[in-house]
């Protein structure tokens, strides 16, 4: 059966394949319309397999309400592409709607489509040629502020910060100012509570191996180790990091000074 260029055009229309792909595909199925669509799907179902080992350490992340995720994909290319952007919307919208809190609540939750978030992102991977995955979900209970912050004016967001708090809705700009604030100083946890055990034996090794490789007086090792693990603990965790809005003051004290006190946090990053 002859392929027509219209024929081409339709399928590549209804699947979003190149053209070259989408004459192999009629040719293959010998004109059949709905068994090149399954040629078709099959290939890039097989392509996204192909991509599976490859690094998607770029693509953007989005905000609604109070979720936030990450879409990863491996290209800045494709991070600003308008399908990609569109798809991580509807993601995110559906993350706040449903309230789903990580990545494999989030696939299988349905989009307007009737697809599943699984079904939408390895399809739109097929198309544009590189492995895309959800990386990151979060959503938090209200109230809560998120950030997003911009490396680049033409690319999307790819710092992406969520901030569960307390202190009353009319705090919201403010949380947003502690949300710009772990977006640039990239603080691992709240607060020295929240810091695993064998992380603070470890520093507190590190630093009492230094004191003496230094050859600190044995007397005073102790509190050299003490010092340095309130250091550690001044640049790892939230409460205790110095204010970027207020250099005189640390981000409890500010935090205290206007009535908010933030339950947890995540920050998520990609592109860089």
């Amino acid at each position: 059966m002859a392929i027509t260029a219209a024929d081409v055009k339709k399928l590549r229309d209804a699947t979003g394949a190149g053209m070259m792909d989408a004459k192999k595909a009629l040719t293959e199925a010998d004109g059949d319309f709905d068994a090149a669509v399954e040629l078709l799907r099959v290939s890039g179902a097989a392509k996204v397999s192909k991509r599976a080992d490859r690094e998607a350490s770029n693509g953007l992340v989005a905000g609604k309400g109070t979720s936030v995720i990450q879409l990863a994909a491996e290209t800045d290319f494709v991070a600003k592409n308008a399908e990609f952007m569109s798809l991580a919307d509807e993601i995110v919208s559906a993350v706040d709607a449903q309230g789903a809190t990580d990545v494999e609540s989030a696939k299988a939750l349905k989009l307007a489509s009737g697809q599943t978030v699984e079904e939408a992102v390895a399809e739109l991977s097929a198309r544009i040629g590189e492995k895309l995955e959800l990386a990151n979900v979060a959503h938090f209970e209200a109230p809560a502020a998120t950030y997003l912050h911009r490396r680049s004016q033409d690319l999307p967001p790819q710092v992406g910060v969520l901030i569960e708090y307390t202190g009353g809705d009319d705090k919201l700009e403010f949380v947003r100012g502690i949300g710009m604030q772990i977006a640039a100083m990239t603080p691992q946890w709240l607060n020295r509570d929240e810091v695993p055990a064998d992380v603070v034996a470890n520093e507190r090794h590190v630093a009492e191996l230094t004191a003496r490789e230094e050859g600190k007086p044995e007397k005073i090792i102790e509190r050299i180790v003490e010092g340095r693990l309130g250091g550690f603990y001044k640049e790892n965790t939230l409460l205790e990091q110095a204010s970027v809005s207020d250099d005189k003051k640390s981000v409890g004290q500010l935090l205290k000074d206007n009535g908010v006190e933030v339950k947890r946090f995540v920050r998520f990053s990609t592109g860089g």
